[in-house]
Parts: structure tokens; C-alpha cells; sequence
């Protein structure tokens, strides 16, 4: 698969097989995403990935967590949304969150159905592996972008070996069992969660391709004519 071939096909796959990966293939992917771009060579990123039992277990305790208490309440140590958004992302968020209820054929008033939803996000959607990343809380933006080159780079690169991934920041919600769970040192905090898998592709939830901003709404030209 080439590269833009791997860019085009690239989901955020919320349901997957129940089909193992190989270890190695796992230990390649997260090691070729570390070439990867960042500002002076930092690689401000940390990786911890899971399978089998262990992964069994910290889906139980987050199910757990999530179905003791109102998840919208959980504590985070950064916020994964601005608390007020404006257009256009507010609309983009939106349209998103239209979409994907649509393809799963949950109509908005349908609380039950979200919820589940929502709580296959702490079980990875099913994914066979799964990754947390951290990142130390002394960086800075530009650290923090460097990370999410990273992220972008482990995704393209499981398109590669035929993987699919869903990058998680849900996760940050459960920093604390998941930080207790690795013994995270106390300068890392908890920056996403991801699903590592061969996505079931014929799934109505995988079923639609999100949308995305014409050219002209986010890139001015100068010169070209």
C-alpha cells in the first residue's frame, strides 16, 4: 500500500474483528511511527501497549468506572474540547456526531444506544491491541504537536501492514486507572488512548467516511496563478 493510499483509507475504525496481530508486526509499527518529526529531535512521546489478559483487565476496570458513574463527570488533566467552540468547529463537531449516530442508526433521543456505544470506547471497540500514549506535563505545544505527528504516523503505518486504528482521547478520562494501572512516573500524563486492529470494514459504524472541509475553507494560495 502506498502512501496515499494509506492516507485515503484511513478510518477511525470503531468495530474490529476478532482477529489477533502478530506481536511483531505491533512491535515494527510502534517503532517506524518514532521516525516521525520532531522539533529538536525530542520524540516527546512515550508508548505503552497491552494485549491478552492485561488488556482484558484495564477494559474491565474502565467498564467498571463508567458504569458506576456518569462519564461526562469523570476528571481529565487537560480538556479534549474547547469549552466553548465556535463556528466552524462547532458545526464540524456536529455534522461528525451525525454521522456517526446515523450509520449506527441511533436517532438522538436514543440514550441507551449512545451510551453503549460510548462504553465500547473503554473496550477499544474490540480491538486486539491497545496503546496508551503519554507525554511529559513539562513540554509545550510545540511537544504536544510533535506527539500528534507521532499518532498520525503509528495510524498511516497499520494501514500498511493492513491495520486499522481509532486514536481515543476518551480515554483521558480514566487517567487515573490507567495511570495506576502502568505506574505512569509522575512527570507523564496521559495524552490518548488507540486501538490497534484489522477493522471489520463491512460494519455499519465503519460503514461512512467522515467529512471534511472543502480546500478553500482552510488554505489561501499566493503565487500560484
Amino acid at each position: 500500500m502506498d502512501a496515499f493510499e494509506a492516507v485515503d483509507s484511513r478510518i477511525a475504525c470503531r468495530w474490529f474483528l476478532d482477529k489477533p496481530v502478530d506481536p511483531n508486526t505491533v512491535r515494527k509499527l510502534i517503532e517506524g511511527a518514532a521516525r516521525a518529526a520532531s522539533n529538536g529531535n525530542l520524540q516527546p512521546w512515550n508508548v505503552y501497549a497491552l494485549t491478552g489478559e492485561p488488556l482484558k483487565e484495564i477494559k474491565r476496570q474502565a467498564v467498571e468506572a463508567i458504569e458506576q458513574q456518569d462519564w461526562r463527570t469523570f476528571e481529565t488533566e487537560y480538556p479534549s474540547l474547547p469549552a466553548e467552540m465556535c463556528e466552524p468547529y462547532l458545526g464540524r463537531q456536529f455534522r461528525h456526531s451525525v454521522e456517526l449516530y446515523g450509520a449506527l442508526g441511533s436517532a438522538r433521543e436514543d440514550r441507551a444506544g449512545r451510551f453503549q456505544q460510548i462504553k465500547r470506547n473503554y473496550q477499544f471497540f474490540n480491538a486486539p491491541v491497545g496503546l496508551f500514549l503519554t507525554i511529559d506535563r513539562g513540554l509545550g505545544p510545540g511537544q504536544w504537536a510533535d506527539l500528534g505527528g507521532y499518532v498520525s504516523a503509528l495510524t498511516l503505518l497499520a494501514r500498511g501492514y493492513g491495520l486499522d486504528t481509532c486514536p481515543q482521547v476518551a480515554w483521558i478520562r480514566f487517567y487515573k486507572i490507567v495511570g495506576a494501572f502502568f505506574k505512569f512516573p509522575p512527570e507523564q500524563m496521559l495524552f490518548c488512548g488507540m486501538g490497534i486492529g484489522y477493522g471489520d470494514r463491512n460494519h455499519p459504524v465503519n460503514s461512512f467516511r467522515s467529512s471534511r472541509a472543502e480546500l478553500h475553507e482552510f488554505c489561501k494560495f499566493y503565487g500560484f496563478d
